[in-house]
């Protein structure tokens, strides 16, 4: 059995529009709300914090509808043609009111940027569960730890492309100085690419042909199922496999909790606690995520020979010690070092080993009638975390000591370990058997 690379690397078309998007929303939004419109930090963090909110009902549920809806040309291509349509125009209308407010301010003008930004998030809440989903659709369950680590590595190519055009577009050489700064031309090219990004994936992807080719190669194999069809058109997980379900979703949570923490925290804490500039701490990070960025391919194919629980498990217990390290590193010295660097490559590594095969693990227990459902639940452990945790670690921060950022990191990670050994479903090699051979045409 071979995996589809070409097929799969446009079905990420999605998530590299969704990974810039976000790019973009989290680096221009809180600038516009803090200089062009004055809000102090608690009330931008607030609305910033929406998008989380937002999501914990929204995931699930367009998700959800997703996996019940049955058009000529799929399930999930309706809900992420819309989103993105949508998403596309109203992106556009922030910067509009941005620039009109600059030159003459006016209540009803941020009452209509709250307004289209609120509009904006459910637009994207429309289209990713589905996006997310499309993946695990079109995709045999042995093979979407594969197939998620080109996603992942998608998503992070949508992330760079934005930092690459902003970089060129804004350079400190020609906004230093300016009381105000045009973002239009960068929301119309991140659009763009969103734009062409969901296109090319509606030309070349024809969902409902290769969803059919999975089903019937799913068919075919019984025992990947985990899930029973009691009869009634509706699928019924065996107890089991809930309890794996739940304590997996547990540890989605625990580990969302920890990395969350410290990537929201961890310019302030150098600034507090080593004295450091936001360059030092943001090449910590840009470290961590470029590690990330070259395991992602190889960690589906080490999931795919040893199992996906295992590698987790290893990431697990790497990340708990890289944050251990992080603790003892930044409490013995004032200046970000190479060893600190080695760290955060480390850190990037572990995450990946985490991050690529979560998400299969928790779609592997589902039949593909309820995979946008359980992309949702995923997405609820998830972001559910990440509204919590910067407010418990900052607090905690604020009462206790800046120094227990990385304590606190390294022990919610390490409760996810524990969590896992509870999860005895999900998990899925492949087995090379005699007659696959027949199935080595889906790379075609």
């Amino acid at each position: 059995m071979k995996l589809n690379n070409r097929q799969t690397f446009i079905v990420g078309l999605a998530f590299l529009s969704i990974c810039a998007f976000w790019q973009l929303y989290d680096s221009i939004i809180p600038l516009i709300l803090t200089t062009t419109f004055k809000m102090n930090e608690t009330i931008s963090g607030a609305i910033m914090a929406i998008d989380n909110v937002l999501a914990l009902f929204l995931l699930p549920l367009f998700g959800s509808l997703s996996d019940k809806t049955d058009t000529r040309i799929g399930k999930r291509m309706p809900f992420i043609l819309f989103g993105t349509g949508c998403a596309v125009i109203l992106m556009n209308l922030l910067p509009l009111l941005d620039n009109s407010y600059f030159h003459n301010p006016s209540p009803f003008k941020i009452v209509s940027f709250i307004i289209v930004l609120g509009l904006l998030l459910i637009a994207m809440g429309v289209y990713r569960s589905p996006a997310v989903a499309l993946m695990p659709d079109v995709t045999p369950k042995p093979l979407r730890s594969k197939a998620n680590a080109i996603i992942n590595l998608m998503g992070a190519v949508g992330g760079i492309i934005y930092l690459a055009i902003a970089a060129i577009m804004y350079p400190n050489a020609k906004t230093a100085g300016l009381a105000h700064i045009n973002y239009q031309p960068l929301f119309l090219v991140v659009a763009a690419i969103m734009f062409i990004s969901v296109g090319l994936l509606f030309i070349f992807i024809n969902e409902p042909k290769l969803v059919e080719k999975n089903k019937e190669l799913e068919h075919q194999h019984p025992e990947w199922n985990l899930a029973e069809d009691d009869g009634s058109g509706t699928e019924k997980l065996p107890k089991e496999v809930q309890r794996s379900l739940l304590f997996l979703l547990a540890s989605i949570a625990l580990w969302f909790t920890g990395y969350n923490a410290v990537t929201t925290w961890f310019t302030t804490y150098v600034n507090v606690v080593m004295g450091q500039g936001l360059g030092g701490a943001s090449t910590c990070l840009l470290i961590a995520t470029a590690g990330a960025i070259v395991s992602y391919i190889p960690v589906g194919s080490l999931a795919s020979k040893f199992g996906r629980k295992k590698i987790i498990s290893f990431g697990i217990i790497l990340l708990s010690t890289c944050f251990g390290l992080g603790f003892i590193l930044t409490s013995l010295s004032k200046t970000i070092t190479v060893p600190m660097f080695i760290a955060f490559a480390l850190v990037g590594f572990a995450w990946a080993c985490i991050n690529v095969n979560s998400l299969p693990m928790v779609v592997e227990m589902c039949k593909g009638s309820d995979i946008g459902k359980f992309t949702g639940y995923y997405y609820t452990a998830s972001m559910s975390a990440q509204i919590i945790t910067p407010i418990l670690a900052g607090t905690l921060m604020r009462l206790i000591d800046y120094k227990i950022l990385f304590i606190y990191a390294a022990i919610f990670v390490l409760l996810s370990f524990v969590t896992m050994t509870q999860v005895k479903h999900g998990d899925q090699k492949i087995e090379v058997k005699k007659g696959l051979a027949a199935f080595e045409d889906m790379d075609d």
